[in-house]
């Protein structure tokens, strides 16, 4: 075989005879509610990991296949199970990593699902459940394309292939980088594949080339010693709700736009995107402004955002006529590419401390920062991944950032600078990741098995 031979009937054959056993062991997975966070069920963890190393093992890709966990750093914790799996390159061809995580995000409120979240439900060409897209896919797309490939090129497959499937990523990945240096030979590659974005469209695929950074953070205000009463205070003593509002007000101008000054933007052109697509796949309502200005698109990609995700205040139940001493919330902000995240941080801490109302004493703790990612899009991996998407979803890719973070990949980067990194994905505009009623899209997941076998079938056609 070489990366000249006409369209490989093999290789389709093979993916389009293991859909429907794929989308069968997505649904399994999808029944596991592999949540990493303490207050949920860790057993549920350990066997969606589990499941997930039976697959690798009946790909007959791999020599070794172990589930396993690395240390968290600065504590003596270890991280949720993560599936390696291992086989060495023959004949001087390149080494490929596949990554993607098992677990998944909460399921929130189960009323706001129109089906339960964690029971795999088609319906009008979509698969419905907590992580059958957000990323149980993406493992399965793995699983798949490896299955195909396998059974294109049978005992001939040369490739050196490592696959990662991260246990803790909706969690912070925080025994990720130690994970990284306990298996560092054993993950080297050529080529890193992170099936965990998303396309343009349902028809059209894309690679993701640019992520902003994020910087997580809570802060506490705190304006009195102790709770007193609003009656015989009010008017007087300043309430940390009141200090709180007045403060966290001034992260933003009158357009919506950051307000914080040292915070940087990307200059880069972005594709057209009308406010009126915005309005359908965000859920904005008619009469409700988007925020911001410029391009849309740029806002999102290439521009920061600061968004409050969580307060810690007395609750409207338990309301009563008191001025409350302390509030705390969380804030999330997304950097923009190019921009350090704990720069970032830093200027927005001394914003917040610069415009703290009353004297009002500000904390900071629980902080996360995680660095913007940009792709080196000249090398020779991405003209394969370009010309493999183009095959397999039968539509030209498009080349485009993401508003969200995944910050272990400046950890990859970091670890393996001579690997090319090639960030895909299987959702859509209408997935909702993280949102009741996340779905995947399954015309999609067949496109997205396709061109990843095809990248892998060239890939084993290139000598390095």
């Amino acid at each position: 075989m070489t990366s000249e031979t006409p369209r490989n009937s093999a290789v389709d054959h093979a993916v389009a005879a293991g859909i429907p056993s794929a989308l069968a062991d997505l649904g399994a997975l999808v029944r596991i509610p592999s949540v990493a966070w303490p207050a949920f069920d860790q057993t549920q963890v350990q066997r969606s990991a589990e499941a997930i190393a039976a697959l690798a093992e009946g790909t007959g890709v791999f020599d070794r296949v172990e589930v396993t966990r690395s240390a968290i750093p600065g504590t003596d914790e270890l991280g949720q199970p993560a599936v390696l799996a291992t086989r060495a390159a023959r004949d001087g061809r390149p080494t490929v990593l596949l990554y993607a995580h098992h677990d998944v995000q909460p399921a929130g409120d189960e009323a706001l699902w129109e089906t339960p979240p964690f029971e795999p439900t088609v319906r009008d060409g979509r698969l419905y459940g907590r992580g059958a897209a957000d990323d149980k896919a993406g493992v399965m797309v793995h699983i798949a394309a490896l299955r195909a490939i396998r059974e294109a090129v049978g005992d001939d497959l040369s490739l050196g292939v490592a696959l990662f499937v991260e246990g803790e990523e909706e969690f912070g990945s925080r025994s990720f980088g130690q994970f990284l240096a306990d298996n560092l030979e054993s993950l080297r590659s050529d080529v890193i594949v992170v099936a965990d974005s998303g396309n343009w469209d349902t028809t059209t695929p894309a690679l993701t080339v640019s992520l902003r950074g994020n910087a997580h953070f809570t802060l506490t205000v705190r304006t009195l010693e102790h709770a007193s009463h609003s009656g015989m205070f009010g008017g007087a003593v300043p309430d940390a709700f009141m200090a709180t509002v007045k403060l966290l007000a001034t992260l933003w101008d009158d357009d919506g736009a950051v307000a914080v000054a040292g915070l940087a933007e990307r200059d880069a052109e972005t594709p057209e995107y009308t406010e009126q697509t915005l309005r359908d796949e965000a859920g904005l309502p008619d009469g409700v402004r988007p925020i911001g200005r410029g391009s849309i698109l740029s806002r999102i990609w290439n521009k920061p955002s600061i968004t409050v995700t969580g307060i810690d205040a007395t609750s409207v139940a338990a309301a009563s006529n008191t001025l409350a001493p302390e509030i705390s919330v969380v804030i999330s902000a997304r950097v923009a590419p190019g921009q350090s995240a704990r720069e970032a941080y830093a200027a927005i801490q001394e914003h917040l401390r610069a415009h703290a109302p009353f004297g009002a004493e500000l904390t900071f703790s629980d902080v996360d920062c995680g660095d913007a990612f940009l792709a080196d899009t000249g090398g020779w991996a991405v003209d394969l991944a370009r010309t493999s998407l183009a095959e397999g979803y039968g539509v030209e890719p498009l080349e485009i950032g993401i508003g969200g973070s995944i910050p272990f990949i400046a950890d990859l980067a970091e670890r393996f600078p001579e690997a090319q990194i090639l960030v895909t994905g299987v959702e859509d505009p209408h997935t909702r990741a993280h949102s009741p009623n996340e779905s995947l899209h399954l015309e999609t997941f067949r496109n997205a098995v396709h061109a990843e076998a095809l990248l892998l079938e060239k890939l084993d056609s290139r000598t390095i």
